[in-house]
């Protein structure tokens, strides 16, 4: 798993850890059981303080994706989600109401907000039905 941290951003460095990696466990690249760097190493690594990537798994784990066991270190959970449909649907809603303000604010239409969307959903789904024809043998 590769986490790029991007220091001239403006967003805090332990939320760019926890989107690369609920990104990567949404769309398969961190399977269910896969185990994550410990927490020393993946700051050496990433030039920062042990408690950003502390944090980071701290709000991982309040997600639910994933899971750290004593000893043993942090694995990615199974996508059985412990919020409940609300929370979930509250959760996503944010997000999305953070992406069409945005959105507006590039003046991006509807039309193509929608089109990126769905190439963004193809994308952590593995494609569209089209696409995996076109590949196939």
């Amino acid at each position: 798993m590769l986490v790029r941290i991007d220091f001239k951003s403006g967003k805090p460095i332990y939320l760019q850890v926890v989107d690369q990696i609920r990104y990567a466990a949404a769309s398969g690249e961190l399977r269910p059981g896969a185990a994550l760097p410990s927490i020393r190493p993946l700051a050496e690594e990433l030039r920062v303080n042990r408690n950003t990537i502390a944090k980071a798994y701290a709000e991982l784990e309040n997600q639910g994706i994933i899971e750290t066991l004593v000893g043993r270190g942090s694995f990615v959970k199974d996508n059985h989600s412990p919020f409940t449909k609300k929370a979930k649907r509250e959760l996503l809603v944010r997000e999305i109401d953070q992406a069409v303000v945005t959105a507006h604010h590039l003046q991006v239409d509807r039309e193509t907000f929608l089109g990126l969307v769905r190439e963004r959903l193809d994308h952590y789904s593995g494609g569209t039905p089209e696409r995996k024809r076109k590949e196939s043998p």
